[in-house]
């Protein structure tokens, strides 16, 4: 905070003054009388900086102009199963992310619970594994929004989410070698390509 001198008077306040002077008699005469000062005339206040404007001017009710960005942290499941290293060869990758491969057998898990659909989906996985098969596709559905006031949200596809951490889990890390997203005519992203690995 700027500090600030003597205020001094104004020129009304100096008449007064004087006035006030001329009619007072020093009470010890015999006494030499210190030299008058001059009172400061009187300054103009130093105006304070404007405080600075952090949020644009808006009126009530008017609408922003930008979208809120989103709250969800998590990066979208397509980015995350489109980010994990190719393990198979890299032309039947293409290939498969194209549609060119037909699966060689298939699952629907819509309508299951989530403790069904992990017990069936671990037996169709090693029993496709066990018969030689390398290419199925696991249809999980993108899943419908519903009305959620939980304190906890439920992310909408929850089997969706699901499938791709059940397909790595230790049960079937030996036999699942590549997992991602379905061509369009496969189901796209309500649907996953399992990419099994050659019987040893």
């Amino acid at each position: 905070m700027t500090k600030r001198g003597p205020r001094g008077l104004s020129p009304e306040e100096h008449a007064l003054w004087n006035k006030v002077k001329a009619r007072t008699s020093a009470m010890h005469p015999e006494r030499p009388q210190p030299l008058a000062r001059p009172f400061p005339t009187l300054r103009k206040p130093t105006p304070e900086p404007a405080p600075r404007q952090v949020f644009e001017p808006f009126r009530i009710g008017e609408r922003r102009g930008d979208a809120a960005p989103p709250h969800n942290l998590a990066a979208p499941l397509s980015h995350s199963i489109a980010a994990q290293p190719v393990q198979m060869d890299k032309k039947s990758f293409g290939k498969l992310q194209r549609g060119k491969l037909k699966p060689e057998a298939r699952i629907d898990l819509h309508g299951m619970t989530m403790e069904r659909a992990h017990g069936v989906l671990n037996r169709f996985i090693l029993d496709a594994h066990a018969q030689g098969k390398r290419l199925v596709l696991v249809i999980t559905g993108k899943g419908k929004d519903k009305y959620d006031d939980g304190p906890i949200p439920v992310r909408r596809g929850v089997l969706k989410h699901q499938v791709p951490n059940w397909l790595n889990a230790p049960a079937l890390r030996n036999a699942v070698l590549q997992i991602t997203e379905a061509h369009l005519k496969h189901g796209g992203s309500g649907a996953y390509y399992v990419y099994l690995r050659r019987r040893r």
